[in-house]
């Protein structure tokens, strides 16, 4: 008889390429899941792993039993958010992870929500950038993932997964009261050209969005600041010493000295989504967070 364990530390070897990268996964030493994988070849009797170097592949046969695995886990993953959950009483622990807007602007509101409508429901988050949080709720790592999916920068979300658009969430140029541009009703990329900028990280998503406004004049954004933080963005716009670009979401009330203007042609928006794996869609859980998110999103 195979054990189910083993087969998810095969699986989890596959998905992240070590045996040290799906430990820290899993959440167990790296020891550990050695076992589970010697384990696995114990009772199959056939060679799983092979060494490569420092690093370990997955053999032939390997790759087969991690494929039937996944399929078989992905079922039992069905059956537990199905027939073995009460529909009526959702419980157990639901593990979310959100890029940081929407933990302030939808997460914060829906989780006073669901205390009180499903104090069963013990609700872990974290905040990660959309292209994480897919990977996440893609390896089982997260239940449910809060994304947003730019206008000019779109999120691939693997075919195994379900998404369900919540809202979406316009973001504006942000300039202190005595820029130039602050009295403007709009702005458009060609009056922002010259400007000195804060960005989030380079190869975050709304760091790509910044860099597309601008890419169809053939120029690049002259970036002073790069910092995760948007709360940071509005500190240094208040300043005067850099503009920002900063989605409405979540954005709380802009200080005296700063000025948000519209930006259009195009317009900088970005649609927020909920992701979860298919076979958790009638886990309900699932189904009640996602019910909440949907009634926050449309009032936020």
């Amino acid at each position: 008889m195979i054990d189910i364990a083993s087969l998810k530390a095969l699986a989890a070897v596959e998905s992240h390429g070590s045996v040290v990268a799906a430990s820290d996964v899993m959440g167990f030493s790296p020891s550990a899941v050695s076992q589970q994988i010697k384990k696995l070849e114990r009772e199959t009797g056939i060679v799983v792993l092979e060494r490569n170097g420092r690093g370990v592949l997955l053999t032939e046969r390997g790759l087969a039993l991690a494929a039937y695995g996944r399929r078989i886990l992905a079922e039992l993953e069905e059956l537990q958010s199905t027939l073995l959950e009460n529909p009526t009483q959702p419980t157990g622990v639901l593990k979310l992870v959100a890029f940081s807007t929407a933990c302030r602007g939808l997460v914060g509101p829906a989780l006073g929500k669901l205390s009180g409508t499903a104090p069963g429901l013990d609700i872990s988050v974290l905040a990660e950038d959309p292209r994480e949080a897919v990977a996440r709720v893609a390896n089982g790592e997260a239940d449910l993932g809060i994304v947003h999916n730019w206008n000019s920068v779109p999120l691939v979300i693997p075919e195994h997964m379900s998404l369900e658009w919540l809202c979406e969430d316009v973001a504006d140029l942000l300039v202190h009261r005595d820029h130039p541009l602050a009295g403007k009703p709009t702005v458009e990329p060609i009056d922002l050209v010259d400007e000195q900028w804060v960005s989030t990280p380079a190869g975050a998503i709304c760091n790509e969005a910044l860099l597309r406004i601008f890419a169809d004049l053939g120029r690049v954004p002259a970036i002073k600041v790069y910092d995760p933080d948007f709360a940071t963005h509005i500190a240094l716009v208040e300043q005067a010493v850099v503009v920002a670009l900063v989605p409405r979401l979540g954005r709380p009330a802009l200080p005296e000295d700063v000025v948000a203007v519209p930006v259009v042609n195009p317009t900088q928006v970005r649609q927020v989504g909920l992701v979860h794996r298919r076979t958790m869609t009638a886990s309900p859980g699932i189904r009640h967070a996602a019910a909440v998110l949907r009634e926050v999103a449309t009032v936020s």
